[in-house]
């Protein structure tokens, strides 16, 4: 297998097959997602450029998912011009999170919810022709409903320690959706599959509330046309969006491909997973047979600002000097154009003996 200095590539079987067989043209990919991540979601914004101007601009029959900042971020995609909509989210994201020393949840809040402002602009949000918009949500459901306490939430992960399926007693997945019909309708486990119209009464509330980590920020409480109830941030429930994609790829005569651009060549399912070292890498999940994933190299990564990807943790490293924070960010994200280059690169002429299995 050859190995590219820059970028990994894994796919599902039925991926890597269509590949082989056909190579990759703009109409074989049926959906983009984007995950959850914080920060590291700010090195996926030049491909997120480059995938508009180079492939996705006159896209048709595209789904795009996602949670937290990769909400965000899938909301700037779907606008008509998203290439202000991103470099709103950029510099509201990098330069405006400038908290104080020991931020409370309402301070949080505010500041999340200006970048939620600023990635919508001023008017209400618009998805162009071909584009299917969705947001994922988790509603508190349960004793967690009842309280968002510390105690409830020690309660929420000590039942996903035991199993997966049991934090759906606290949590219920309702997704926000914009645009031409989504493709994802099926209940498919336990944490549902409630869908509500993205609108100009909700919209920035349901933004808000897919990055609303617990804890750290207030939840959104009843939002417009949604179950009344205390929202927080998707990754609860999808972290990194291992989905039944074959409701989205298979759906029509021609099988389609899930483009998914990523930070971890591994995909965890839930947020509180990540603590799990068993369940951390969802590998080989028959969900992911028509996945494409691609991710920056370890390599590429080594060689960005302290030698990592940005991270929360950078809040605290960093502390009240702001500036070199958002210098760092910005030198990253800029250094990132060069593993976006890569991908187009590889998307416009494929090699599938650069791919790997998940």
């Amino acid at each position: 297998m050859k190995i590219n200095p820059t970028l990994r590539l894994r796919a599902g079987p039925a991926a890597l097959t269509h590949i082989r067989k056909n190579g990759l043209t703009p109409r074989d990919i049926a959906c983009i997602p984007a995950a959850a991540g914080g920060p590291k979601g700010l090195t996926l914004l030049p491909l997120d450029r480059l995938l508009h101007s180079e492939w996705l601009s006159d896209a048709s029959d595209l789904e795009l998912i996602g949670a937290s900042i990769g909400a965000w971020r899938v909301t700037a995609l779907a606008q008509p011009d998203p290439l202000p909509a991103l470099d709103r989210l950029q510099r509201a994201y990098v330069h405006e999170q400038n908290y104080t020393a020991r931020p409370g949840p309402d301070e949080v809040a505010t500041v999340c919810r200006d970048i939620v402002a600023a990635t919508l602009g001023e008017t209400p949000l618009t998805v162009r022709q071909g584009i299917s918009l969705s947001i994922i949500t988790a509603r508190a459901r349960g004793a967690l409903a009842a309280s968002e306490s510390r105690l409830a939430f020690a309660r929420a992960v000590l039942s996903n320690s035991v199993s997966r399926d049991r934090l759906a007693a606290h949590l219920q997945r309702v997704v926000f959706h914009s645009g031409d019909a989504s493709r994802l309708t099926d209940r498919f486990d336990p944490f549902g599959l409630e869908s509500v119209a993205l609108n100009a009464l909700n919209e920035r509330d349901a933004l808000l509330a897919s990055g609303t980590i617990p804890l750290l920020c207030r939840p959104v409480r009843d939002i417009a046309g949604a179950p009344p109830g205390n929202y927080w941030d998707g990754a609860l429930v999808d972290y990194h969006l291992v989905l039944p994609y074959q409701q989205v790829t298979r759906s029509d005569r021609r099988q389609r491909i899930v483009f998914y651009p990523h930070f971890n060549d591994y995909m965890t399912q839930g947020w509180l997973d990540k603590y799990l070292p068993w369940r951390k890498a969802a590998r080989a999940h028959p969900w992911l047979d028509d996945l494409l994933l691609v991710t920056p190299s370890p390599e590429f990564v080594s060689s960005l600002p302290n030698g990592k990807l940005p991270d929360r943790q950078d809040f605290y490293h960093y502390g009240p000097d702001h500036r070199s924070r958002a210098r760092d960010w910005e030198r990253a994200i800029g250094e990132c154009e060069r593993f976006a280059e890569a991908v187009i690169n590889w998307m416009d002429n494929p090699d599938p003996t650069t791919v790997e299995p998940i």
